[in-house]
């Protein structure tokens, strides 16, 4: 019996392996298919991407036609280079070069030999493709961008690299694919399937018509279409205020999370990246190490929030019952926590109401002192204000529907641990964080989102860029409710100072007749080190926001690099934005026109020449230098006085 069994499952074993190379061979085509066939030739269909349009319908991204000439290195016969070279316009050298290429990728499959030619030039190569055996045109469709703001949220569409090539099968040489933006975050929605079509060629090379009578062809199945959150009017209105300073602006819907502006400064048209210009020009946009108009300023910068930070000092202090609204502190143009904290106040009794609207140092680092000494611990008293601080969404990725962005940090136990060594932590220590300018940084996008926290009294959904899409449900996190540690009874008399901040605070100035805006400003100190030391520059302007008062429409941060204080650019700007999206109109023309008009391009310039002092006279650099200080401390002084 056991000398039949091994006989048996050779015989069993041998039929089961013929039968199926006999299926593979003969029955099952899709083999052949798949296979380098010499008698069959592969043609895609490429579908065209998905149109991307903004919240009210308003088409902001469409397509063009464009075609590459394909090669296949195998099928070259006999061509007049010279001839080929000068209608391309191209050099024998690039002619090689891009042939080795192709071969290497593969010399029997095609690839990409010239990218995005435009009509005319396909027109020209069309009349004499039949001379240039081997080669052929594949018609593709570019990007049509029918605005010229939203560089940053679109991103742009490329050829895929060898590392795709070789991580997703999906791709072939010379495919196209997002990169940044919702190009790159929904690639799979946008790009739609390619189609197929198989084709029979006789022993000449000659195609004599479809394989099996295109049993086996796919039609392409066009990209589903985008709608944006993104308000295109209000979007292109921020970046006409923006022109010629660096920051961001970030609105959003406190209701529903959906962003409704992101403008990175500076900027640029995102026509730069289409065609065969695209990378020369993205070349060009990233090497620009100093202005970094690929750097989303929006998303990617943290800076240290200033005095909005205030917020969720006043907030935490109020749910850890350490002051409420009659706690009265005193502020002598500052307030001593083992060193002295400066404060613009001057000589003031303050409670909540006025502490905010006057933006006071010393009610707030009161407030924070009693916070961290609440506990005999420390190191869980800076834990317990961190845990408060990431539930408005601060110190963390939002979770965003963005392919890019910055955790900013909130300081922990953990890392003042290893500051301090394991000391205990004093609150005089950490007093800076209480105003915003100690360990903690926040991104333009998390500081909007603090203020929709505010203005939904406790809560906020996930920001996102992507309302609607076609055929398809949004995903389930941006439509639910994340909320803070704070409750709701605690945000009237904070929002209530922020009212205030405009009728008779900080930004009373800015005010806009019939409509109620509450807000905070904010000055965030800004150094660089260069060269072992360190330079004192413009502080940062920083203002955030929401209106109107009851039943908020809009949450807005607005960060202006090297602007003075709060209500010099980032307030107003602010301010603009507000009111055009919530009444449609501008009655603030005085400020519209000083932004409009305004320009921080001398300022970036001497912070150029100090980076790059090596470059240049060291004397010029001092005296650069000096006029900042100068510039800073007169800019304190009209503060004060305002």
């Amino acid at each position: 019996m056991r000398k039949a069994i091994l006989p048996a499952v050779i015989i069993i074993t041998s039929i089961i392996l013929i039968t199926r190379i006999f299926y593979l061979q003969v029955i099952d085509e899709t083999l052949k298919l798949k296979s380098e066939n010499n008698a069959i030739k592969k043609v895609f269909d490429f579908p065209e991407r998905g149109y991307i349009y903004d919240r009210n319908g308003k088409l902001l991204v469409a397509n063009q036609p464009s075609y590459d000439i394909m090669v296949v290195p195998r099928e070259i016969k006999n061509i007049d280079t010279t001839e080929f070279c000068s209608l391309l316009r191209i050099t024998k050298d690039y002619f090689i070069k891009k042939i080795e290429k192709a071969k290497v990728y593969s010399p029997m499959l095609p690839s990409v030999f010239l990218a995005q030619l435009n009509k005319a030039e396909y027109a020209a190569f069309q009349e004499k493709e039949r001379k240039f055996e081997g080669f052929y045109t594949q018609k593709r469709a570019l990007r049509d961008y029918q605005v010229k703001e939203g560089a940053n949220i679109f991103g742009f569409i490329t050829q895929v690299n060898e590392a795709i090539l070789n991580k997703n099968k999906y791709y072939n040489s010379g495919d196209l694919i997002g990169k940044q933006g919702v190009e790159q975050q929904y690639e799979e929605i946008l790009r739609g399937i390619k189609g197929v079509k198989y084709l029979l060629r006789d022993k000449h090379n000659k195609i004599i018509g479809p394989y099996k009578n295109g049993q086996f062809d796919t039609i392409a199945q066009q990209g589903k279409d985008l709608t944006l959150t993104i308000d295109h009017e209000l979007q292109k209105y921020g970046t006409e205020l923006m022109i010629n300073k660096r920051g961001g602006i970030v609105a959003i819907e406190p209701k529903t999370g959906e962003i409704l502006a992101l403008v990175s400064a500076p900027t640029f048209d995102p026509a730069m990246l289409v065609g065969r210009q695209r990378s020369k020009n993205y070349t060009e946009l990233y090497n620009d190490s100093i202005a970094k108009p690929l750097y989303d300023r929006g998303l990617q910068a943290t800076y240290p929030p200033g005095s909005p930070f205030k917020i969720i000092t006043g907030l935490i202090g109020l749910q850890e019952e350490v002051i409420d609204e009659q706690t009265t502190f005193y502020c002598n143009h500052g307030a001593n926590f083992g060193r002295f904290m400066k404060c613009h106040c001057g000589l003031h009794t303050l409670q909540l109401n006025n502490g905010v609207y006057k933006s006071c140092n010393s009610y707030f680092g009161n407030t924070y002192k009693r916070t961290i000494e609440k506990y005999n611990d420390s190191y869980y008293s800076v834990d317990n204000w961190a845990n408060h601080v990431r539930s408005f969404g601060l110190g963390q990725f939002l979770g965003t529907d963005m392919p890019i962005g910055s955790k900013g940090l909130v300081p922990d136990s953990k890392m003042y641990k290893k500051m301090y060594n394991g000391a205990k932590i004093r609150s005089s220590y950490i007093i800076s964080n209480s105003i915003g300018q100690g360990e903690v940084s926040t991104s333009t996008l998390q500081l909007a989102n603090m203020m929709a926290v505010v203005a939904n009294k406790g809560y906020y959904y996930t920001p996102h860029i992507v309302k609607k899409i076609k055929g398809q449900v949004l995903d389930k996190k941006f439509t639910t409710k994340h909320y803070s540690t704070i409750d709701e009874q605690y945000f009237d008399p904070m929002i209530q100072g922020l009212s205030d901040v405009y009728k008779v605070g900080t930004a009373w100035n800015l005010k806009v007749e019939g409509l109620e805006i509450c807000g905070k400003t904010g000055t965030a100190e800004n150094k660089i080190r260069v060269g072992g030391k360190t330079y004192q520059l413009k502080d940062h302007s920083i203002f955030v926001a929401f209106a109107p008062k009851e039943n908020p429409t809009i949450a807005i941060a607005v960060v202006v690099e090297n602007g003075y204080w709060g209500n010099r650019w980032a307030g107003p700007i602010a301010t603009l934005m507000a009111e055009k999206y919530v009444t449609g109109k501008i009655t603030r023309k005085d400020l519209e026109t000083t932004m409009l008009n305004g320009s921080l391009l001398e300022e970036y310039k001497r912070i150029e020449n100090i980076i790059f002092q090596r470059k240049v006279d060291p004397t010029r650099v001092q005296d650069s230098l000096n006029k900042v200080n100068v510039e800073i401390s007169d800019a304190k002084k009209e503060e004060e006085e305002n």
